[in-house]
């Protein structure tokens, strides 16, 4: 990763943290905000890194779940989430 890349996953890495914290879930749009105002280079490599953690996040509870029927821990298996393209949240 380049110094900038390893930067702005840092901070998306705390913002994502700090969320709860903070009791809000879109917190990371008000740093991209700020961030776009500042440089739009690093604002792009931090909603990156969002993205990404957003989506591990939302892959890792589906294979929670997923595993948690398959054991009986749970009444149904999920369903996955249709795919229309695009990441969004």
């Amino acid at each position: 990763m380049t110094k900038l890349q390893d930067l702005a996953d840092q901070l998306a890495e705390d913002v994502l943290a700090a969320e709860a914290e903070l009791d809000d879930d879109r917190f990371y749009e008000k740093v991209a905000k700020v961030l776009m105002a500042a440089s739009p280079t690093f604002q792009e490599a931090y909603i990156t890194s969002i993205r990404v953690r957003l989506a591990e996040r939302r892959g890792r509870e589906f294979l929670e779940k997923a595993l948690a029927a398959k054991r009986g821990e749970i009444a149904e298996e999920p369903v996955a989430p249709v795919d229309f393209g695009g990441m969004g949240h």
